[in-house]
């Protein structure tokens, strides 16, 4: 067996016999994107875009005893993100950079600039009034800012080449924009999925080399995952199946993406851009859900039906809601459970993520 093959083995049995993870290569890490990793900025600004409320949060737990509570974190509990900050030996949760209560001494291991129902398109966030993909950066120029009159301009500099920059959008381009508004923006200017596709890998590029000319050298690109299979969009069909064009459409966007996260790691000088896996480790599950422990991939926990909750739909007046999220891959209509985005930090880390250890 290769070394290239050994060191995914190597890190699990460093972080799981060694009990707390080894002290980071990473000093902190940097989340854009949308509802996948926001961790509750959009509590603090104008949209019905939130989950600031129970049961969103009931199971986000830390340390002995205590209940869960609503964070702005669209989960029952922890995020993908916050799971990769413990890996790297960070905090286990990523606080979001608008929280009033948060000051630059609270950041320094990591802020998060996402909001949910963004996307890389502006028309796409402009739908629910949320961050556009821009604001998310002059959030962190602000940051970056802050951090060098906090730990001077060497140390800050130190920190900001060599954090985890981790962006996570595109699935509500596609869904809410491209194919939920057949007269909008995105369908006027794009004659398919394809070339809308284009538009956005334009916009993907264009932001990690802004990054980049900001000091960014890690980068963590993650593609879509499998959103013809998100029970949302489960409902056209009267068995549940997954609508597959969905799924096409996100496969060859992800193609694309891994294209271009390749040559930009060639061309940025002294950069490493990955590409970030969701959909395998998402349809794995789907495939062979016992072999997770899941019993239900179908439906969200949370509502009657767990096949449109979401938001304020899904709240403490469902009276059906699942009494253990744990048993299901999604919470809501459309996000994952804790236990379905462990597993997809648990896969980034063992085959791409490892190597900025």
């Amino acid at each position: 067996m290769s070394l290239r093959h050994c060191l995914p083995i190597i890190f699990l049995l460093v972080t799981t016999l060694g009990g707390e993870p080894a002290a980071a290569k990473v000093p902190a890490l940097i989340v854009f994107g949308d509802s996948t990793v926001d961790t509750g900025n959009n509590n603090y600004i104008s949209t019905v875009i939130k989950s600031d409320f129970a049961p969103y949060g009931r199971d986000l737990r830390l340390g002995a005893g205590g209940g869960g509570q609503p964070t702005g974190r669209f989960s029952n509990g922890r995020l993908a993100s916050d799971f990769i900050s413990e890996a790297f030996g960070l905090p286990p949760l990523v606080p979001p950079y608008l929280d009033p209560n948060s000051n630059i001494s609270s950041l320094v291991a990591g802020a998060c600039f996402a909001s949910a129902g963004a996307g890389y398109d502006n028309a796409t966030s402009d739908i629910f009034s949320v961050l556009r993909l821009w604001q998310e950066l002059d959030y962190f120029k602000e940051y970056a800012a802050k951090l060098r009159s906090f730990l001077g301009e060497d140390k800050a500099k130190e920190t900001l080449s060599e954090a985890l920059y981790l962006v996570s959008m595109g699935t509500n381009d596609f869904l809410e924009n491209f194919y939920g508004l057949p007269r909008g923006d995105a369908a006027r200017h794009a004659s398919s999925a394809a070339d809308y596709g284009g538009y956005l890998l334009g916009v993907a590029e264009a932001f990690v080399r802004a990054l980049h000319a900001l000091g960014a050298r890690k980068v963590d690109l993650n593609g879509l995952p499998p959103m013809g299979c998100l029970p949302l969009e489960r409902r056209a069909a009267a068995d549940g199946a997954c609508t597959e064009e969905y799924n096409a459409v996100a496969r060859e966007f992800n193609d694309r993406l891994r294209a271009l996260a390749a040559r930009l790691d060639g061309e940025l000088d002294g950069a490493r851009v990955v590409y970030g896996d969701v959909y395998g480790g998402v349809a794995d599950v789907l495939a062979d859900p016992a072999a997770y422990g899941f019993e239900n991939v179908r439906a969200g926990c949370c509502g009657v039906t767990g096949r449109f909750e979401i938001g304020y739909l899904c709240n403490e007046a469902s009276p059906l809601t699942c009494a253990d999220a744990g048993e299901y891959a999604f919470w809501d209509a459309i996000h994952p459970s804790e236990r379905l985005h462990r597993i997809i930090a648990d896969r980034k880390m063992n085959t791409t993520l490892y190597m900025f250890k």
